[in-house]
């Protein structure tokens, strides 16, 4: 089997060199050969010295004073840009490698997003051709990725990671085949996803078939260090929404709240916006942010029954359960949402649920 290889020439020859080489050989000097061309000498002596390119124009002018195909001088002029600019592109490329530190890429490798290397060169094409960017300097003007670059609250937040993380689930959802978004039909879903969470560990397929079927891809992934983050929301296109959700902190009852969450966004807001969820207030999105929250407290545990439970102050493990049995909803939810508003301890974790990754399922 034959391969086509192409090599390169690192060496920027300017196309004036041969010029000189053929204008003497002909017995020519810079301002015989301008006369003859009806161009000025300075324009002549710019071009011999890599200062003025060899333009459509002057190539054909060539041709006819010197003989020599108007293709081959464009040819030159083209090989000498193109060099000039893979070396600018090498730079550009190593003047990244020094930052490159700041990507997750051990993490990045060991779930297969880009080539293990211990190259930083290496290391910055593989994060160009992940994140789909020509530069890494593009990152936090591309729209997808700039809710990554936001001021954080978090003060060693990675943004490098949250765009990563943002851009593996763009590229998983790709992959999952959706049905046209249906608004009804996701809010008509709603109680079926509640009874998911009398389901234990063995949910993870039918709440993604369940989804794929209103027009959410699901993307489970794990969260990579420094993220802080437990959930994001965008649209891949007008059609197919993306809900992606890791398991951070384990806990059941937060991967629920904020899985509802996230419908609440995709329900109630823009699809021109992108939401990430860090458990921080975002004063751009506080509104957008308290509204979906309220979302997912409601639909997990309606406001009247829960009121009705509180006022009777019996919070043991029985009357958590028998109040969880009532609404159809796992007894952990409850707990957590008792924890949250502060009427039990956060160390009554009895019925409190956790979560575990395994063979890429939560």
């Amino acid at each position: 089997m034959e391969t086509n290889q192409q090599y390169y020439s690192d060496l920027a020859i300017p196309p004036g060199e041969y010029l000189l080489e053929a204008t003497t050989e002909q017995g020519l000097n810079q301002a015989d050969l301008a006369k003859r061309m009806g161009r000025p000498v300075q324009a002549i002596s710019e071009i011999i010295k890599g200062i003025k390119a060899i333009t459509p124009d002057t190539a054909i002018q060539l041709e006819q004073v010197l003989g020599v195909p108007a293709h081959i001088w464009t040819g030159l002029e083209a090989n000498y840009q193109l060099t000039r600019a893979r070396q600018q592109a090498q730079q550009q490329i190593e003047k990244e490698a020094k930052d490159v530190s700041r990507y997750p890429y051990a993490e990045m490798a060991k779930h297969g997003w880009v080539t293990k290397t211990r190259k930083p060169v290496e290391k910055v094409k593989e994060l160009r051709q992940f994140y789909g960017v020509a530069s890494l300097d593009n990152l936090p003007r591309v729209r997808s990725y700039a809710p990554a670059f936001r001021k954080s609250k978090q003060q060693n937040l990675s943004h490098e990671a949250l765009a990563a993380w943002l851009r593996a689930g763009a590229l998983m959802a790709e992959q999952i085949q959706t049905k046209t978004f249906d608004k009804k039909a996701l809010k008509t879903l709603l109680p079926e996803l509640r009874k998911l969470t009398l389901e234990h560990n063995n949910f993870q397929q039918k709440l993604t078939k369940m989804l794929a079927d209103v027009g959410v891809a699901l993307v489970m992934l794990p969260h990579l260090a420094k993220t802080y983050t437990h959930g994001a929301t965008f649209w891949a296109t007008t059609d197919k929404a993306v809900l992606m959700m890791t398991i951070r902190g384990s806990w059941a009852d937060i991967f629920w709240f904020s899985l509802f969450h996230e419908i609440g966004h995709i329900l109630l807001h823009d699809k021109r916006q992108i939401f990430l969820e860090d458990g921080k207030t975002d004063k751009e999105t506080s509104k957008q942010e308290q509204q979906a929250d309220d979302f997912a407290s409601n639909t997990l545990i309606p406001a009247k029954p829960y009121s009705e439970f509180t006022k009777r102050n019996d919070f043991s493990i029985q009357a958590i359960c028998n109040f969880a049995a009532d609404i159809n909803i796992a007894p952990g939810i409850i707990c957590g949402r008792l924890q949250h508003d502060e009427h039990i301890a956060h160390s009554f974790n009895i019925l409190r649920e956790q979560y575990k990754w395994a063979d890429n399922n939560c």
